[in-house]
This record gives structure tokens, C-alpha cells and sequence, in this order.
């Protein structure tokens, strides 16, 4: 039995990670930010799950996270960290309120490496695993999710660092990247783009109206057609557990199909599908 962290575990993938590896027998540290969420994974979970209060950009709950797991797992250490909690900012770049964007980095960037930081003696104790779940989102950026892909690029660059610098340690980490997962961060994505567009100056409603417009419906059909949670907490279980794993795991023949038609189109190829599909000029 391992001893394992999934932060944002109140929904979507974090959920389902958590309760798929409760069902195989591991020792699961869910990181919830509000206690109604850790009731409804310990109803659906065994005994073994344990909620804890993680909102991951509160140093005080990352503090108090880390002093209850060292209690638990003791000398033995922890034996891997999903770095799953995020949240999904988008909107045209010239209107994105900095404060939005700043929000988007703490909770998708400072927020992992504040978690990866704080556990980093207990993995080294267990020689665990670290994965930071990332997304195709973090290889291929697309226009109106200039904060989002920003801040999961940033999060390939973290990962690849850590995994040369803590390789001698026996700290192996991994990058798995789904594409579209039928979670709520569409619709809450949606809720905040709208809110957004809300507080727009007429001239950028103007010159941003219809493409706003086209890139939420591509959004409410993105999440629509995405595959479920589950396959990629699938991926996320064999990425702990493989004797071998990858550097990287991409989930989702709509990742593979987005990064294979960025290497073969190019830039400005890629550029113009894009926009065909937003129907921009």
C-alpha cells in the first residue's frame, strides 16, 4: 500500500484519481478546499481515503496538509504526489484583467510548486513519484487561453527541471497530458470568459465580440465530446506504478491529433486551421 497526495481532488480528474487509487488499495491524501467536498469522496471511497483541506495557493493549509500526512506516514515517507489542482482563465490577452491573470499562475504554477516543495522530504524519504498533471493545453496554445496555456506550459518547464534535479534522490517525475476531459473546468472556464467579457471597454467588446463568442462555443463542444475523468486517472495510476515510466503521457487521440498537426503544419499553418475553426479572419 502507498501513501499518495492528489490536490484539487474535489472534482473532474482529481476525483476520480482519488477514488480509483482508493479502490487499488492505497493510503489516498485527497486535497479539498471546502470539508462538503472531502463528505462526498469519503461516502464514495473506503476507509483508507483521507480528506484534507489543500487550497493549494494558502500556504497556512499547505503547512497544515504536510504536518498531518508526516504524522501518517511517518518514517516511511510519501510515496507519490498528484499535482492535479487548477482552474482555467481564458479571454482575449489585451483584455484579461492582470488580477485574472495573476490568479490563473498562483493556483496553476505557484500553487504546484508549493505543494511539490512542501512534500519534497517525504518523497525523498519514500523515493516517490511526483505528476503533474498538465495538459496538451502546456504544448499547444490556443488564442483566448493565453492565461491557461501559460500557465501549463510553465508547468512542462517545472516538470522536466525537477525530473533531472531530483533524479538523485530517486524522485522520479512525470507529465501526463490530457486533452479534452468532460469536467467541469469547461463550464467554469465559460462562467469566468464570460465574466470577463462582461467587464470589457466597448471597443474591445467590439473587436473581440465574435471571436469570444466562437471560442466559448468551441469550449461547451470541447467539453461535450471529452473523454471521462477516469481515463485519464488511468493513466495517472499506471504513471505511479509502472516499473519504467515515461517522461510524459499525453491521454486523448484529440491531444495527439492537436500536438501531430502542430509539428506537421508548422506555426503558421497551424495558425490558419485555428482560425477557420474560430472563424477568424
Amino acid at each position: 500500500m502507498a501513501s499518495i497526495l492528489v490536490t484539487g481532488a474535489s472534482t473532474g480528474i482529481g476525483r476520480a484519481t482519488a477514488l480509483r487509487l482508493d479502490r487499488a488499495g492505497h493510503h489516498v491524501f485527497a486535497g479539498v478546499r471546502k470539508p462538503e467536498d472531502g463528505e462526498r469522496l469519503v461516502a464514495d471511497a473506503s476507509g483508507r481515503l483521507e480528506p484534507v483541506r489543500l487550497d493549494v495557493t494558502r500556504q497556512a493549509e499547505v503547512d497544515a496538509a504536510m504536518k498531518r500526512m508526516a504524522e501518517a506516514a511517518g518514517e516511511g515517507g510519501l510515496d507519490g504526489l498528484v499535482n492535479n489542482a487548477g482552474m482555467a482563465i481564458s479571454g482575449p490577452l489585451e483584455a484579461v484583467p492582470l488580477d485574472d491573470l495573476r490568479r490563473q499562475l498562483e493556483v496553476n504554477l505557484l500553487g504546484q510548486v508549493a505543494v511539490t516543495q512542501a512534500t519534497l522530504p517525504m518523497l525523498r524519504a519514500a523515493r516517490g513519484r511526483i505528476v503533474f498533471v498538465t495538459s496538451i493545453g502546456g504544448l499547444v496554445a490556443t488564442p483566448f487561453f493565453g492565461p491557461y496555456n501559460a500557465s501549463k506550459f510553465a508547468l512542462e518547464a517545472i516538470a522536466d527541471c525537477l525530473r533531472v534535479e531530483l533524479r538523485p534522490f530517486g524522485v522520479d517525475v512525470i507529465a501526463v497530458e490530457p486533452g479534452s476531459i468532460a469536467t467541469e473546468i469547461w463550464e467554469r472556464g465559460a462562467a469566468n470568459a464570460s465574466a470577463i467579457a462582461e467587464g470589457m471597454s466597448a471597443e474591445h467588446r467590439r473587436l473581440y465580440g465574435e471571436a469570444i463568442g466562437a471560442m466559448l462555443l468551441a469550449a461547451r463542444e470541447t467539453g461535450e465530446r471529452g473523454m471521462p475523468p477516469d481515463r485519464a486517472a488511468e493513466t495517472i495510476e499506471r504513471a505511479l506504478s509502472a516499473r519504467r515510466p515515461k517522461p510524459r503521457y499525453l491521454v486523448g487521440a484529440d491531444a495527439r491529433g492537436m500536438l501531430a498537426a502542430r509539428r506537421l503544419l508548422g506555426a503558421r499553418g497551424y495558425d490558419r486551421v485555428v482560425r477557420r475553426r474560430l472563424g477568424l479572419p
